[in-house]
């Protein structure tokens, strides 16, 4: 049950989003929106097999199980900064107890640092939550995706300062909040 959950999360997620986010950038007391637009697509499995070779993850077989998307993006502040990028990812569950499926995300192209990376990320099945967290050099990003329905996501971010190893995260720099529309 909760991998037809998951699976359909990703299904839901394939089309074209608009988002409108802001940005509250705690360490200079700014608040920033932005719009973006989306473009997702599943991944194929030439492509997943070339995100596990950047990320020189291997052992997986059975790529086509594995849900991935391919993402164009293309944001616009209000201060009418743009920035547009087109990465590739894909998450590749390793446990599953209750309703949380647990496992790691994969990128081609990390968005803070413009390099492959391999994050974490847990699944609820019952409120439809993909949390994403990932380990830069700075900063530690979680990410939190609701699907409140298939045509409607709510975005959270909060980016945190990164302690140290074995500490617990408590310096939020940065806090963004969206409501994400599908619109094709």
């Amino acid at each position: 049950m909760n991998i037809a959950v998951f699976e359909q999360f990703f299904a839901d997620c394939v089309g074209n989003w608009q988002s409108d986010r802001t940005y509250h950038y705690l360490t200079h007391n700014e608040i920033e929106r932005s719009r973006t637009t989306f473009q997702v697509e599943s991944l194929t499995s030439e492509r997943k097999a070339r995100v596990l070779a950047d990320n020189a993850y291997e052992g997986l077989n059975n790529l086509e199980r594995l849900p991935g998307f391919s993402l164009g993006f293309h944001t616009i502040s209000e201060t009418g900064e743009e920035v547009k990028q087109h990465l590739n990812l894909m998450f590749v569950p390793k446990s599953e107890n209750d309703s949380i499926i647990q496992g790691d995300y994969l990128r081609d192209r990390a968005y803070e640092e413009a390099r492959p990376i391999v994050s974490h990320f847990s699944f609820d099945s019952h409120t439809r939550e993909l949390l994403m967290t990932t380990n830069y050099t700075r900063v530690v990003s979680v990410d939190s995706i609701v699907l409140a329905n298939p045509t409607l996501r709510i975005r959270k971010i909060l980016n945190y300062e990164k302690p140290p190893t074995g500490q617990p995260l408590q310096n939020v720099l940065l806090a963004g909040f969206g409501v994400e529309q599908k619109y094709g």
